[in-house]
């Protein structure tokens, strides 16, 4: 669906009065299955692109307006299920900027009406439902959803269950009433949580975080919602009667904060458009590192006095704009699931999809993880579906548009059989993993080989996919041992390679002879065991054959490898194939002993520290980088084996809290450079020394298995983590 936003000039009268009426209802339709089923039927950017394009024609046609179009409302209608709650302040929408010089032209606007706005303040647009919540006397009494933007819908009983939202308000200056406009949502984490819930149970599976929050919202059951885990941000008053006179945005946000109301502390406040621009470019890169879903930033004048000058339209205030990001779902056709075999057997369903923009490139492919999803998904061939593209997420199915459905559209069946060996699939007891148990697979083998020359790995620029195949079909390689035996007449006989392509690949193969001992191990394909793994590994041996006489005990000793790796190590290099290649690789002059030493101390080895807001000494990719410089991990999110926090100014909530309920210790800047220097936790109040440093399991887990990046849209989704079990698979041949 795309984005017309010029009139339909070429259509008499009645033409473009059918067309403006079919258009109202199909957006009718849209906002039913939105905000009365929480079943969306497409994205939110197609349906944007349906309101704009109305908009577009009534602009152009004022005589086609009627006041029960969807351009002339907020929101959508209330819900039967619950009484209804008349707001006493209207919960106006707020304007679209879908690119930043619709934003730029905004900011034009406000200069031509009141000249220079002194400040602005820029919050995260968060993906959720928005809600007014009322105080009186410090007590909360009631929570309605903003519905038609003037009569919404009372949950009260339900928005009590959220522990983020307080009983009572606390402060010397809490007005004797007070409504708080904010947004109820789900973290990522519980989000992923309660399909994976569903999804042993049978149930529906929700299509994304926003949805899965409406409809828990929607419960007659307030025990049902208090199991959902949500949480709130707020951002604005409603009414108010008593309290502070405030002048400013920035004023109203310290009075909910101070009131012992949720606040996002990702929050700016700002002197210029050119900051509102950087602030909105920051987020749309970071829009991952945060434990919840955003959709845009909202920007507002900051100064009240100004905002009442501003004024707003029947819809919107002129003092405000959401600015949008780019779309990460979107619909289209599926029109097959096959399955692909990857390095270590793991059969995996994809989809083959109609192409479609979404999340800034072109997809065509999906994953659809395993048979247990493809079931409980319901997804089949010929099914509209919505697909999904976060970040550099390979893109995933969602869900089908089960009013698309052609009547009798047959159920996809999981193959029993490799769709390249014919061997018999095997799925492992109790898990959702099926294999091609056939080491000899020519999949296996080429995704092997493709593993071997990727950029995590080896590094050779030229094999890819496509080279991949070619090598296998003509039997000139079978392992990543035979890589080394090619000529450049081997190559020209293969289609597209001349001269200068076959010494370009030569070069890159010859190179990698050079490449480190961790790089190579990470080729080898050894399960469990990834980056960090082996940089341990090659720094405790310093050379491949003191791995392969080593025992699994001696392994298991090197501090920051755990017993799964060390059993995976062991039996992979038992395997007289695996040897067989090793020795291959020697006498082509792969260098099997060098060993870059770190530039760092290693002392965080075994540690995973996470990091989260703004350090004045470190960015945050610098902070990440330091880190993993000594050794340690820095993932995105706290769990169970985070050995510490580390909180800089604005941090997220979600990560703050999970850290709290874990116990695990939180770092200012100080403590953080502390742990840098030596491998210590600080002194805590009423000891005598810093802390031990924390050791943490594994030193890594599956290692990369990713497409490379000019691939990654237009191939297949390769293995996932391997299974517990480490499956044993030579390198090739």
């Amino acid at each position: 669906m795309s984005d017309e936003g010029a009139p339909e000039g070429a259509a008499g009268p009645g033409d473009l009065a059918a067309t403006v009426e079919a258009l109202r209802a199909e957006v009718a339709h849209h906002d039913e299955r939105y905000h009365q089923l929480d079943d969306p039927e497409i994205s939110d950017s197609e349906y944007d692109a349906l309101v704009r394009r109305l908009r577009s024609l009534e602009a152009a046609h004022p005589e086609l307006v009627t006041a029960d179009s969807p351009t002339q409302r907020v929101g959508g209608p209330i819900s039967v299920l619950f009484s209804p709650v008349t707001h006493a302040v209207p919960m106006m929408s707020l304007e679209n900027a879908f690119s930043e010089e619709e934003l730029v032209a905004w900011g034009g606007r406000l200069t031509r009406r009141v000249g220079e706005a002194t400040s602005f303040v820029c919050e995260l647009k968060i993906d959720g439902v928005s809600m007014s919540l009322r105080y009186e006397q410090g007590r909360f009494v009631q929570a309605a959803t903003r519905g038609d933007g003037r009569v919404g819908e009372d949950v009260t009983a339900n928005v009590a269950t959220i522990a983020a939202v307080p009983d009572r308000l606390s402060g010397p200056e809490v007005p004797a009433v007070l409504e708080v406009r904010g947004e109820v949502f789900m973290p990522v984490a519980a989000f992923e949580a309660l399909n994976a819930r569903q999804a042993e149970v049978g149930g529906r599976l929700f299509a994304n975080p926003r949805n899965s929050a409406a409809g828990s919202l929607r419960q007659k059951d307030a025990a049902i919602t208090a199991s959902r885990d949500l949480s709130l941000w707020t951002y604005q008053l409603g009414a108010v009667e008593g309290g502070p006179k405030l002048a400013s945005h920035t004023e109203t946000l310290a009075l909910l904060g101070g009131a012992g109301l949720p606040v996002n502390p990702e929050t700016r406040t700002v002197g210029s458009l050119e900051e509102v621009h950087a602030y909105c470019q920051h987020w749309l890169h970071h829009r991952h590192d945060l434990g919840y879903e955003i959709d845009g930033v909202v920007v507002k004048v900051d100064d009240l006095a100004l905002r009442a000058e501003l004024g707003a339209t029947s819809k919107a205030p002129r003092w405000a704009i959401a600015y949008k990001f780019p779309p990460e779902e979107r619909t289209t056709r599926l029109h097959s699931i096959m399955v692909s075999i990857g390095r270590t057997g793991k059969a995996t369903p994809f989809a083959q999809l109609e192409p479609v923009f979404v999340g800034g490139s072109t997809v065509a492919v999906a994953t659809l993880h395993n048979e247990d999803q493809v079931k409980a998904k319901d997804v089949r061939p010929g099914d509209v579906v919505i697909v999904r593209k976060a970040g550099d997420v390979i893109p995933e199915v969602v869900k089908p548009v089960l009013s698309e459905r052609p009547d009798g559209l047959p159920a996809w069946v999981f193959p029993t059989t490799c769709p390249r060996c014919d061997s018999e699939l095997v799925r492992l007891p109790g898990e959702a993993v099926t294999l091609c148990p056939n080491v000899d697979c020519p999949a296996q083998r080429q995704a092997r080989i493709e593993h071997y020359a990727s950029r995590g790995a080896m590094d050779i620029e030229g094999l890819g996919e496509r080279t991949s195949m070619l090598l296998l079909d003509r039997e000139l390689v079978h392992d990543p041992g035979d890589l080394y035996r090619l000529t450049a007449a081997d190559l020209q006989t293969l289609e597209g390679f001349a001269a200068v392509s076959a010494g370009k690949l030569l070069d890159g193969i010859e190179a990698s002879k050079q490449r480190p001992l961790a790089s190579l191990l990470v080729g080898l394909n050894i399960p469990h065991l990834g980056g960090a793994g082996s940089q341990v590994l090659a720094r405790a041996f310093g050379h491949l054959d003191g791995i392969l006489d080593a025992g699994e005990e001696e392994i298991a000793a090197v501090e920051g490898i755990g017993p799964i790796i060390a059993r995976s190590v062991s039996a992979f290099f038992a395997n007289e194939r695996n040897r067989a290649v090793v020795e291959k690789l020697r006498a082509a002059g792969v260098d099997l002993g060098r060993v870059e030493e770190p530039t760092e101390p290693q002392v965080l080895v075994g540690m995973s520290v996470v990091v989260t807001g703004t350090l004045e000494g470190h960015s945050r990719e610098g902070a990440e980088e330091a880190i993993k410089a000594r050794g340690g991990k820095a993932p995105g999110s706290v769990s169970k084996k985070t050995t510490a926090v580390v909180v800089g100014e604005g941090p997220g909530q979600a990560k703050l809290t999970r850290a709290e309920a874990l116990g695990i210790p939180i770092l200012d800047e100080a403590g953080f450079d502390h742990l840098l220097a030596t491998g210590m936790l600080p002194a805590t109040p009423g000891s005598d020394e810093a802390g031990d440093g924390a050791g943490g399991g594994e030193a890594e887990g599956a290692g990369p298995d990713a497409p490379l990046p000019d691939e990654a849209a237009s191939r297949p989704p390769g293995d996932g983590a391997p299974s517990a079990t480490p499956v044993v698979a030579p390198i090739g041949g």
